[in-house]
């Protein structure tokens, strides 16, 4: 089986991760935590799922998971703050975000997905699908060092049928509309407050595919 994504086929038969068609190397280990993360990409994987599955009946550390990763995004030139393939799940595990294609079946093209960002000092964030944690913390999706934001403050989780903040027992509580909230739907325009940080949830209308134009022949 392979998979292609972005600039990247991934090889599982041959056991080969290709960029442009030139190969790129990755540890045994590597290779076989990113085969799992691809294979499972509709879900994120758990810390001791894949420790079980790479390290079956054997304890290691838990740094030994985070280093295979962490060679795994120096070798695809993915980042853990703004990952474009693979994406800490904070306090669970990993999962691969990227789009991919499937070689050897029908592939059908995907329908149009309605894009979610949060908005913060003029910068727009992608919310992936799943959850997108905002704090101070280094690992979170959303960086936001403002006064008065917890390290792990709130979350906005992505789903097909919307999008939900949700607070996460912050110190100075999480607001939107200047109520104070523990879990709440988002709609287009909400504006989030955390510490002395405010925050702007938009939806971007899905794009449609570029409409194929033909020209009629001229005759001379």
């Amino acid at each position: 089986m392979t998979y292609r994504f972005g600039r990247f086929v991934f090889d599982l038969d041959a056991r080969q991760l290709l960029r442009d068609g030139v190969e790129l190397h990755l540890s045994p280990k590597a290779f076989e935590l990113f085969a799992m993360l691809i294979r499972n990409r509709r879900r994120a994987m758990a810390k001791a799922e894949l420790q079980e599955s790479l390290w079956p009946s054997t304890f290691v550390e838990e740094t030994n998971l985070a280093s295979l990763v962490a060679e795994i995004r120096r070798a695809i030139g993915d980042s853990a703050t703004t990952p474009l393939y693979v994406r800490t799940v904070h306090r669970f595990g990993y999962r691969f975000v990227g789009e991919v294609v499937e070689d050897g079946g029908s592939a059908r093209a995907p329908a149009p997905r309605t894009r979610r960002f949060l908005i913060f000092q003029n910068r727009r964030t992608l919310l992936l699908d799943g959850i997108n944690v905002i704090g101070r913390a280094p690992d979170v999706a959303i960086q936001c060092d403002a006064p008065g934001v917890s390290r792990h403050h709130a979350q906005i989780r992505v789903s097909e049928d919307g999008a939900t903040l949700e607070d996460l027992n912050s110190k100075n509580g999480t607001y939107l509309d200047r109520e104070r909230i523990t879990s709440v739907r988002l709609s287009d325009g909400d504006e989030i407050r955390i510490g002395n940080a405010t925050l702007t949830f938009r939806i971007d209308p899905p794009l449609e595919p570029t409409e194929t134009v033909v020209l009629d022949s001229q005759e001379s």
